[in-house]
């Protein structure tokens, strides 16, 4: 409860193979009574693959991959979803790092948390920063995963592919600064 607003009830509309939707019923401060149509989503891990480049210059591992919702292909981070019930986020990250990209990561760290969509959707995402990083197989989960490619981009140029619109991914976007600001304090990039 945040402000003197109060949940009274949800009704479920619609149940898919990963997300549902309801119609819930609330209270402002005031009173006043009033409907949001809301997503509920298992929430989400994403991961920044961290490797040294060209010159010891840090790079990141990122995938182009189809985006079903908006029928384009999209760069960004490896992430996947939190559908293994009971299993901690950081274990989801090394699953997804692995399945998606082939590495194992020596060193992961949560280094931020936030809501994709808050304003229909609860889905939560939880952001690590992968280091050390080893090659292993791979494991491509569903038709999308089957045709990604995988592509090295220097973690410097992050801001110029984001002016640019190649980089348009939320996830990524938020993951890549949050990621570039932190090694920027251990290393000069």
């Amino acid at each position: 409860m945040a402000a003197g607003f109060r949940k009274l009830d949800e009704r479920v509309v619609w149940t898919g193979t990963l997300v549902s939707a309801g119609t819930g019923t609330f209270v402002d401060p005031a009173g006043n009574e009033f409907e949001r149509d809301i997503v509920h989503h298992p929430g989400a891990v994403v991961v920044v693959p961290v490797i040294d480049g060209a010159g010891g210059r840090p790079e990141v591992v990122l995938v182009r991959q189809y985006r079903a919702a908006i029928d384009a292909e999209l760069l960004e981070l490896p992430a996947g979803k939190r559908d293994v019930a009971g299993e901690a986020p950081l274990v989801t990250a090394h699953r997804e790092l692995e399945e998606e990209v082939g590495m194992k990561a020596g060193s992961m760290v949560q280094i931020a948390e936030f809501y994709n969509s808050p304003g229909f959707c609860d889905e939560h995402s939880f952001l690590f920063l992968a280091t050390d990083l080893t090659p292993c197989a791979t494991d491509f989960q569903g038709h999308e995963e089957q045709y990604m490619t995988i592509e090295r981009v220097a973690l410097a140029s992050v801001p110029a592919l984001i002016a640019a619109g190649e980089l348009v991914d939320g996830k990524s976007i938020i993951g890549l600064l949050v990621a570039l600001e932190q090694l920027g304090k251990d290393r000069s990039l």
